[in-house]
Formats: structure tokens, C-alpha cells, sequence
């Protein structure tokens, strides 16, 4: 996977540095196009005269002094990855914020390519609350990150936080660009949100939903190569490469769907579509004083099911399952009533899952050569754009046609 490839290898100040020479060896060895770029903190732990030897560049540690005028543009718009190790917890903090302090983070903001980040620090550092906010956040954006490891530290400490060993970061490394363009060329149909049901011109029947949780799937969805439409009540941020269709009611969305899905390689259900609607909403706003309104309520169009009923030869068709009780019972009944090829069951009373939370943990099921229900992963609690990492993985399984697992 790395043969060609062209890698940015930033290393920060901290005394796991000597290792990025290991890192930097192992990558060249295996084909890649090295460019060192070292922080002046790095500078201190390991020369940089030692990481030239071994690229296939000299090191690089300035915005000023190197040859082209813009350097992080460069280094950013040419990489097919970048990898940091070790990153300390000024790194993280400054990646997180977005602040352009170096060389190295202004390439880290001037980049579209992957990005792998390596923490290596001690064991109070690695668990301090901020550290691991701003980890949270660089996973929410699609950072991979390589967890360090325990083990022995600098001054003869002991505890969670070395570099993690320089084999595992490679092959994190292979790992992400073997996934990063496995969706290249299909199209991608996401739903996000919850449906809004209109009761008056004020108010309407809604749900809990955020949007997040198919948005995450939509940024993946584009990170990994597709091309991604997204039909979503949200508004919130697109993700870079979506196309947005905006839509609010069960039958808008409906209606959006049976234009796009058709078409389309993979179609992720995540929206939270409202089971009833009012059978006649009331043109202006109901007054209090007119006293307690009648609604009466009818089922909106099961979109799900519609969708499994139509679906075209090879397309994978992506359900959710947002359960309070049975979890996997319920999840396995509606794969199957539904004809999907695959269900995201979550247990939506559990703490930090679900709905408007930045967090989830879910459950994929899907179908074996019987029809029958089977859990293909389990995924504890983490951040949704993790979730949908995991869940496009399955995705790409199925279209690959390897087996579930027994």
C-alpha cells in the first residue's frame, strides 16, 4: 500500500522523536516518498540531519526559509497522507484550534489527505480532560488517531502514553490508505435528521434527532472516495464533496429519496422519519383560548420498506434501528421485513447514545446465506464519525461480497 506513495512525516518535540526515525525507515523501505517535517521542539530530541539520511527529502522545518514561497500548500495539496509521530499535547491542542503556529500545522490545515496522529506523552498529560477533548475532536473530524501504549517512560516512569511501536503506526498508516479511496466512484445516498410533521403554521411532531450521526456518514462516505447525496432536515455544516437536499416532512423526504436512491450504489437510511402525521394540519396557528385541538393522526409512508421493496440489483441498502428495548431482537426483525442488507441497531436509552449526542454504540446486523440475521460488529462507545467508519467498512464487505460472519 505504500509503494508510491507520497507521506509527510511531521515530528514534534518530544522524547519519543527517536522513533520517527524507525517510522521514516520502515516507510521507505516499503516504497513510500518520505518528506520529513520536524517542529523546532523535535530538533532538540533527534537531528534533523539523521531523518534526511533516511527520507527522500531533506527535513523541513520552516515557513520562511525553504525554496518554494509556500511550503504547507505544497507539502498539503501534494501528500497522500500525512502521519504525525510522536504528537505531543501542544500539537493536538493546536490541530484541534485550528492555530497555523509552524510548518507543520499550517501543512495539517492546508490539506485535504488523510491525516494519522500518533500522542505520545506522559501518563497525566495523555488523560488530562483537554488532552482528550481535543482528541475527541480531531476523531470527530475524521482524524485517525494511534493510541499510545503502556509501558516504560521518560524518566523512569511507567503508565499509558508511549508512542505507540513504530510496526503499529505503519500498518496504521497501510491500513488507511488501503480504505481511504475503497468507495472511489460509486454514489452514496445518506438521510440525516428527524422528519417535522406539521400540526399548524407553528408547530409541528418531531423527534429527537441531530442529524450527526448521518452526517458522519456522509463525511466518511466522501473521505473514502463517493460521490455523496445528502437528503437531510438538518441544517447543519455540510460535509466537503455532499451534494444537500433539503427537505422536512416524511413525504419531502420520500419524494427526494425515490429521485436519487434509484441510482444509487449504496443508500444509508440514518434519518429518523416520523411514524404518524396529522391528517390535516390547520392553516394558521391554533389558539389556546379555542381550547384543547383534536389531532388525528395517520401513518406516514414507511420509507425504509419501500426503498427494500425497489431496491436494484447490487445496491446495499442501510438501515437504522433506534431501540429502547429487545435491541437485537427488534433490530433483526426489521432487516428482515424490510429486505435491508444491513442494520445500525442502538440502544437509544443508554447513556451517550443516540440522539443528539456526539457519542454512540451500535450493533451491525446483517443477513447470511439463509436470510438470517447475524451480528457482523459491535462497536462500544465512541464518537459517530467512528460509528461510521465502521458501519461503511460492512458496507464495502457486502458490496465485495465476503461472507458474514458464523
Amino acid at each position: 500500500m505504500l509503494a508510491g506513495k507520497r507521506i509527510v512525516l511531521g515530528v514534534t518535540g518530544g522524547i519519543a522523536a527517536y522513533k520517527a526515525v524507525e517510522v521514516c525507515r520502515r516507510m521507505v523501505d516499503a516504497g513510500a516518498h518520505v518528506v520529513p517535517v520536524m517542529t523546532k521542539g523535535a530538533e532538540h530530541f533527534v537531528g534533523r540531519t539523521t531523518l534526511s539520511a533516511l527520507a527522500s527529502e531533506p527535513v523541513q522545518t520552516s515557513l520562511w526559509d525553504e525554496a518554494s514561497p509556500i511550503p504547507h500548500t505544497r507539502l498539503g495539496q501534494t501528500a497522500d497522507l500525512i502521519v504525525v509521530a510522536p504528537a505531543t499535547a501542544r500539537l493536538l491542542a493546536a490541530y484541534a484550534a485550528g492555530l497555523s503556529t509552524d510548518l507543520l500545522t499550517n501543512t495539517l490545515l492546508a490539506t485535504r489527505a488523510p491525516v494519522v496522529v500518533c500522542p505520545a506523552m506522559h501518563t497525566e498529560m495523555w488523560e488530562h480532560p483537554a488532552v482528550q477533548a481535543n482528541i475527541a475532536t480531531l476523531r470527530a473530524r475524521g482524524v485517525h488517531i494511534v493510541d499510545p501504549e503502556s509501558g516504560r517512560l521518560a524518566g523512569g516512569d511507567v503508565g499509558h502514553g508511549r508512542l505507540a511501536a513504530p510496526e503499529r503506526i505503519v500498518a496504521a498508516v497501510e491500513g488507511v490508505l488501503a480504505s481511504v479511496a475503497d468507495m472511489d466512484g460509486w454514489h452514496v445516498v445518506v438521510s440525516a435528521g428527524g422528519t417535522r410533521e406539521p400540526i399548524d403554521a407553528v408547530r409541528v411532531i418531531a423527534n429527537r434527532s441531530s442529524g450527526k450521526q448521518g452526517y458522519a456518514v456522509a463525511a466518511e462516505a466522501a473521505a473514502r472516495g463517493a460521490r455523496v447525496t445528502l437528503v437531510s432536515t438538518v441544517d447543519l455544516q455540510a460535509p466537503a464533496g455532499c451534494t444537500v437536499v433539503p427537505v422536512e416532512t416524511a413525504a419531502q423526504m420520500q419524494a427526494a429519496l425515490e429521485s436519487v436512491a434509484p441510482g444509487a450504489d449504496v443508500v444509508v437510511m440514518s434519518a429518523a422519519v416520523a411514524d404518524f402525521r396529522p391528517v390535516a394540519a390547520a392553516p394558521g396557528k391554533i389558539k389556546k383560548h379555542e381550547g384543547v385541538p383534536q389531532i388525528v393522526l395517520e401513518p406516514t409512508p414507511d420509507i425504509l420498506a419501500g426503498l427494500g421493496a425497489r431496491k436494484p440489483a447490487g445496491q446495499v441498502l442501510v438501515g437504522f434501528a433506534a431501540e429502547t428495548d429487545d435491541l437485537l431482537a427488534n433490530a433483526a426483525g426489521k432487516l428482515q421485513r424490510k429486505r435491508l442488507d444491513l442494520i445500525v441497531a442502538n440502544d437509544v436509552g443508554a447513556p451517550g447514545v443516540g440522539f443528539q449526542h456526539d457519542t454512540n454504540a451500535v450493533t451491525l446486523l446483517r443477513a447470511d446465506a439463509s436470510g438470517a440475521a447475524v451480528v457482523a460488529a459491535t462497536v462500544a462507545l465512541t464518537d459517530k464519525r467512528s460509528i461510521a467508519k465502521a458501519v461503511l467498512d460492512a458496507v464495502v464487505d457486502i458490496r465485495r461480497g465476503l461472507t458474514p460472519p458464523a
